[in-house]
């Protein structure tokens, strides 16, 4: 499995043409205490940049872009019920969706883990 970042700080996790989409544990501690998240539906169909979530904290509201255009197999049910998973494990169980790969070339344009935390860095 290979992780990849955007500099809008979304990771995404890619299996096989499935890729798992969450936020960067910087982009938890900046937004602060999450509070509700809002994922997309089964059957969406994203293009690389599309919004495709909201997540909001104490703080303020962000949206969250899909890394890579797709197909939306599945949000992740449990952030209805408990959104500080965001918070407590925002690179793991705190994902928000799932989605088939149109374009796997698409990942080339995304940053490593090295790069990226090189990219937060210099933030």
């Amino acid at each position: 499995m290979s992780r990849y970042f955007t500099e809008d700080h979304e990771w995404i996790d890619v299996d096989g043409d499935v890729g798992t989409v969450g936020i960067s544990d910087y982009a938890q501690g900046q937004l602060g205490d999450i509070v509700f998240v809002d994922v997309p539906e089964g059957g969406k169909q994203l293009a690389k940049g599309d919004e495709a979530a909201v997540v909001e904290s104490v703080k303020a509201a962000s949206d969250v872009y899909s890394p890579v255009s797709g197909t939306v197999i599945e949000g992740n049910p449990a952030l209805t019920d408990d959104p500080s998973l965001v918070n407590s494990d925002p690179e793991a169980e705190g994902w928000f969706f799932k989605l088939s790969l149109k374009d796997a070339g698409e990942l080339d344009g995304l940053m490593d883990e090295a790069a990226y935390e090189a990219f937060v860095a210099k933030l």
